[in-house]
């Protein structure tokens, strides 16, 4: 299974649809977490499930996703919620109250995952405003036996090949579940 994630666009539409267009076809979803700055009905975000950030006002929105994939829980928040700048406590509380397997998140626009209690964190920086680093970027998590390789991408530059990470599901070393 793979999953393509994306955060804080800020209004761009056009890099949404090259996003789409590029990797639609070859992932099975399709996550923004939030800060789009679009109407939920915008033909930009189709496909996506989208979460409420902070610079979002459309009512249609959910504060936080739980999608349940292949046996995984992917727990999808913008994060100002759960005051991701300063630390990832509140973040995790949450996470294990929902069995989370995957969080993904944004907010800070800063691109970034680490393996927490055996729960992945992801947050795939920004396509508009990238902090930390010049590239705009979104992720690619490939997610199968037992583990997940997560590949980032520029998106002007496409993949960034040595920023390439795998991390294991230890609940789920030795358990086929892609497709």
């Amino acid at each position: 299974m793979k999953i393509l994630v994306v955060s804080d666009s800020h209004g761009l539409t056009a890099e949404l649809h090259q996003i789409k267009e590029k990797h639609a076809m070859e992932t099975d979803l399709m996550i923004h977490c939030g800060d789009s700055e679009l109407p939920a009905a915008d033909h930009s975000l189709a496909g996506f499930s989208v979460v409420r950030g902070n610079c979002d006002f459309e009512g249609e929105f959910s504060e936080d996703l739980v999608l349940k994939e292949e046996g995984l829980n992917v727990f999808v928040t913008h994060g100002h919620r759960y005051a991701v700048k300063s630390t990832l406590m509140n973040l995790s509380y949450r996470a294990k109250e929902l069995n989370a397997d995957i969080v993904c998140f944004g907010h800070s626009h800063y691109l970034g995952a680490e393996m927490i209690d055996n729960i992945l964190y992801v947050n795939p920086g920004s396509i508009r405003l990238p902090r930390g680093r010049t590239e705009k970027t979104y992720v690619i998590l490939d997610v199968g036996n037992g583990g997940i390789i997560l590949r980032v991408y520029d998106l002007n530059q496409g993949e960034i090949g040595e920023m390439t990470q795998e991390f294991s599901l230890p609940k789920y070393e030795g358990t086929e579940y892609t497709n």
